[in-house]
Parts: structure tokens; C-alpha cells; sequence
């Protein structure tokens, strides 16, 4: 199910990375109860969330991929947002492939273990800010929990690398001009 979701997705020129429009990330076509289902349940399937005490997502695309995993795991949800409130919490400036912007982060207390889930893994540039942030707030990441990598733009040797997160995801792929490559996953 998820591989057709690629298979028919479009690719787009950002300018700096090729990418991918489709259901999953971006509901065009509008995305199916049961692909998110689908792609929560394996998802979830692969953290061992032993110890864990919220899940952390960015607001936009990985939204609602974040809230099922939350409604299927139990736990709390807490959520980056592109704007802020009249009260204080953690910002932090982030470049992904196609965004340059400041998140503040909701709902992370000192003491909490996190597993932070997203659509999509590309350069790590949002995940890195989200570490930090969640760091600066006396808490620990987890798990980094994403349904897919895009091979070759470094996310997860940073990830892995500077801030040693597991990173557990469905599908890696490959884009290149027109089609997506699929390099491996269970889906």
C-alpha cells in the first residue's frame, strides 16, 4: 500500500532537492483511514517504546501520522508548531529541504523520554532542531520513528551520528528526475 503511494506520487524540483507530492505527506489525493492506519500500525510495530513518555511531531506533514501513533501507543502527544502563544516555550530554528523556519515546542517537561515521528526523513533538519529543543528542555529523545527516508540526503547518518537517535523507518527511497526508487522497506 505504501509503495503505491510512491509509485504514484509526483516529483518535484525545490530548488535544492528533489521531492515527492502525494497522500501521505501531503493529501493529494486526501489520505485514507487505511493507509494511516497501515502505516502507524508498522510503524509502531518497530519502536520498542519501553520507558517512553510522549511522542513529539511537527506540525505540518507529519501531523497526522503523529496523532494516530499517539492514539495507538497510549501516549501523550506534543507538538511543534510554526506559531507561538502568550506563554513561554522552547523555539528553535530549523532548514529542511523545503522550509526554512522556527518551530515552538509544546508540551515537553523535564524528565520526559521521547519518540519523535515524522512523514518523511531527508536531510534530518528538522529532527536535529527538535532534538535540541527538546534537549534544552531537560528531556531525552528516544526513537526517531519515520514512515520514509529519502536516501542520500544524509538525515539519518546525522541523526545517528550526532546525536546517536535509532532511527526506525518503512521504506527508504531514492528519488531521481521523474520516479522514485525503492531501496528497501517492508511495505
Amino acid at each position: 500500500m505504501l509503495r503505491d503511494v510512491y509509485v504514484k506520487a509526483g516529483v518535484i524540483d525545490t530548488g535544492s532537492y528533489l521531492t515527492t507530492i502525494n497522500e501521505l505527506c501531503d493529501q493529494l489525493p486526501a489520505l485514507r483511514p487505511e493507509l494511516l492506519w497501515y502505516v502507524t500500525a508498522n510503524l509502531r510495530s518497530r519502536v520498542d517504546l519501553a520507558g517512553v513518555t510522549k511522542v513529539l511531531v511537527e506540525e505540518e506533514k507529519g501531523a497526522p501520522i503523529g496523532v494516530a501513533f499517539s492514539l495507538m501507543s497510549g501516549l501523550p502527544l506534543a507538538m511543534a508548531r510554526h506559531y507561538p502563544y502568550d506563554f513561554p516555550s522552547p523555539r528553535v530554528d530549523f532548514s529542511s529541504e523545503y522550509d526554512r523556519s522556527t518551530l515552538h515546542v509544546n508540551g515537553i517537561e523535564a524528565g520526559d523520554r521521547v519518540c519523535i515521528v515524522d512523514d518523511t526523513l531527508s536531510t534530518g533538519g528538522t529532527v536535529s532542531a527538535l532534538i535540541q529543543a527538546v534537549e534544552r528542555q531537560g528531556a531525552k529523545v528516544e526513537h526517531f520513528a519515520v514512515v520514509v527516508e529519502k536516501e542520500g540526503n544524509g538525515g539519518r547518518e546525522r541523526l545517528e551520528g550526532e546525536f546517536g537517535i535509532p532511527v526506525h523507518s518503512l521504506l527508504t527511497v531514492r528519488i531521481t528526475a521523474g520516479q522514485v526508487e525503492f531501496v528497501e522497506g517492508i511495505c
